[in-house]
């Protein structure tokens, strides 16, 4: 679930203008042997509908035949399902819009990607009442996150959010009081002194950049800011905030308490160390409650819940954000369709349904309404889900995300490689890729 290049310089005019940089140029020439696929009606002369989503436990299939009912013959929907890695995602969907494929008509998109789509004029304008409407019975965090040049440019679908987990029987062991907020020091201490492991996710890959962000933002600071300015933006992870966030990182990779696979765990790696005899911390998604039910039913009577760990002591910890937005292509040849199929698709009742069958959770207060999550989660934890939404930051929000993503990955990667000087090493090579001195 997590998940680069960027268009031209500066932030130019209004999203629906198509800007395209290098890696958009790049993309063109990769996508002129694809064969364009067809969402056309059937013989019935409904038109079909076809969505690409992120892999998932079947909610967003769920979701789509759910839609294609309540719409009563106006529109059928069809899912097609991207690869699991975000930026697999992200390039499959790019190589097709590049070359104006009218095969696409849906998308579920990545928050870090939505900017550049946007910038790119790969996304169809929202009509101002469903921007409207969909503001209005999203969380804050969501909205913002599918904003672009102050227009909302996908609806918001799910909002995920990590916690911190951990075995109850370790905590109590360690000393631990699980009740009042923890920082990353004391439960990295806790598990070296204790024989256990605090997991994460620290491969290669954008999840690990998610840790970085949230590590930063736990400082009080931003890996990147004035987005505004395109390519001459401000590169701000070298500042005390960043070098915080490196020595947490220093100092799990070099402790007792670093899982034998860091530099490779995504979040399934991250969440098996924790189900193993060394488990005893980890910061993972929302599906981890329900993650050992069947296989682990020891663990799960096991695991506790906590607020996202505190980088500095006494300053609130603000847990990583993600989730999807959908959006539909500026391309498709059904678009009055596609903008009602994602009103139903978003609607508080489907992201319930989503939510309970994936445990990615809504994007909004109605949708952790839906009834059947109140029978899964206790209260005590979608209070928390909710809590952690509401102090959860977002990646920069700026077409290109992709670059600096990569960027931080090629200068923060392994986890045993960083040190002090890692975030200025990572800001000039951030600054580099943006201004074509270097290519990732």
């Amino acid at each position: 679930m997590t998940h680069a290049s960027a268009p031209p310089r500066g932030r130019g005019g209004g999203g629906r203008r198509r800007r395209r940089g290098l890696a958009v140029a790049a993309s063109l020439a990769l996508a002129s042997g694809l064969l364009a696929a067809c969402s056309s009606g059937d013989d019935s002369g409904v038109p079909e509908l076809v969505w690409y989503t992120n892999p998932d436990a079947g909610g967003q299939a769920a979701v789509a035949a759910n839609c294609t009912e309540a719409s009563d013959g106006a529109y059928k929907i069809s899912v097609q399902v991207l690869p699991q890695d975000a930026n697999q995602q992200r390039i499959q969907l790019i190589r097709r819009l590049a070359a104006e494929d009218t095969g696409i008509d849906i998308m579920s998109i990545d928050p870090p990607f939505t900017a550049e789509f946007a910038n790119a004029g790969y996304l169809a304008e929202i009509p101002q009442d469903l921007q409207d409407k969909f503001r209005e019975q999203s969380f804050d965090g969501a909205a913002e996150a599918a904003t672009w040049e102050d227009q909302l440019v996908v609806a918001p679908f799910w909002s995920n959010t990590q916690v911190l987990w951990y075995r109850k029987s370790f905590a109590e062991k360690a000393g631990l009081d699980m009740s009042q907020a923890v920082t990353w020091d004391q439960i990295i201490d806790a598990a070296d002194k204790g024989g256990g492991t605090v997991a994460v996710q620290a491969n290669k890959y954008e999840g690990y950049v998610v840790w970085i962000n949230a590590l930063i933002a736990g400082a009080g600071g931003d890996i990147v800011s004035e987005t505004e300015k395109g390519v001459d933006l401000s590169i701000d992870i070298d500042d005390e905030a960043g070098k915080a966030a490196a020595a947490v990182i220093e100092k799990l990779a070099s402790s007792k308490a670093a899982p034998s696979d860091l530099s490779i765990a995504q979040e399934g790696q991250a969440g098996a160390t924790f189900g193993s005899d060394v488990g005893a911390f980890l910061t993972n998604w929302t599906y981890i409650w329900t993650n050992y039910d069947a296989a682990q039913p020891e663990v799960k009577e096991d695991l506790g819940f906590a607020r996202y760990p505190q980088t500095v002591e006494g300053e609130e910890s603000h847990p990583p954000y993600g989730g999807i937005g959908v959006g539909v292509s500026a391309f498709s040849e059904h678009t009055e369709e596609a903008m009602q199929a994602i009103e139903c698709i978003t609607n508080a009742e489907n992201q319930g349904v989503n939510a309970e069958l994936t445990g990615n959770m809504p994007a909004s207060e109605g949708g952790y309404e839906y009834p059947a999550l109140a029978e899964i989660y206790p209260q005590e934890l979608l209070d928390l889900f909710q809590e952690s939404l509401d102090a959860a930051t977002p990646r920069s929000v700026t077409p290109y995300w992709s670059d600096i993503s990569g960027a931080i990955q090629g200068t923060w990667h392994p986890a045993s490689g960083v040190d002090s000087d890692t975030p200025a090493d990572s800001k000039s090579f951030i600054d580099d890729i943006l201004q074509q001195r270097s290519l990732l």
